[in-house]
């Protein structure tokens, strides 16, 4: 297994990861028809887009996590949306299903944190479906629940919650102790 900084030649492994997991982990949560309808043409593009961000801001990263050479997992994080609750974000965090419970994720928020300190970001969030399964995953790293927000997928209200670490160095312990 590998996590390194994604290249240009990542992005179709990274749209194929997107989608596939948003098949399986938001399956009964967010509307079927939306999931069915997603492409990965059109998360090419949109991360082609997000790619071309993080190349021109030294304070966005786009990580992927390797195995069995091919593409099983991303991670993307850089600025909080909103800086109330912490500086920097984690803005998304996939691994594939096949390829879950191996340190994968781990690997790739440890690496994320590192890059997020070292750019000069002191704490984190991440945002996360209330129905989510996987946000547990969060709260085994230490984040602490600090709030809820409504969205909108498709249409359908569904809760967000928000992680939070106050210290990007409590995430990097936890993220290679536990």
């Amino acid at each position: 297994m590998n996590v390194r900084e994604a290249t240009r030649e990542d992005l179709p492994g990274i749209a194929r990861v997107h989608v596939d997991t948003w098949r399986t982990t938001y399956s009964g949560i967010v509307p079927d028809e939306y999931l069915a309808h997603l492409s990965y043409s059109d998360r090419q593009q949109r991360w082609e887009a997000l790619f071309i961000e993080a190349a021109a801001d030294t304070t966005k990263f786009i990580l992927v996590a390797e195995d069995d050479g091919q593409i099983v997992g991303f991670a993307n994080g850089g600025p909080a949306r909103e800086t109330d609750l912490g500086d920097s974000e984690i803005y998304a965090v996939y691994v594939t299903a096949a390829y879950q419970g191996r340190g994968h994720g781990r690997r790739l928020i440890g690496r994320l944190a590192t890059l997020l300190r070292d750019a000069g970001f002191k704490s984190a969030v991440v945002r996360v479906l209330a129905h989510n399964p996987s946000r547990k995953f969060y709260e085994a790293l230490g984040g602490r629940h600090v709030s809820s927000e409504e969205i909108s997928i498709a249409g359908v209200a569904l809760e967000e919650m928000v992680y939070a670490w106050p210290s990007l160095r409590a995430l990097l312990q936890n993220s290679t102790h536990n």
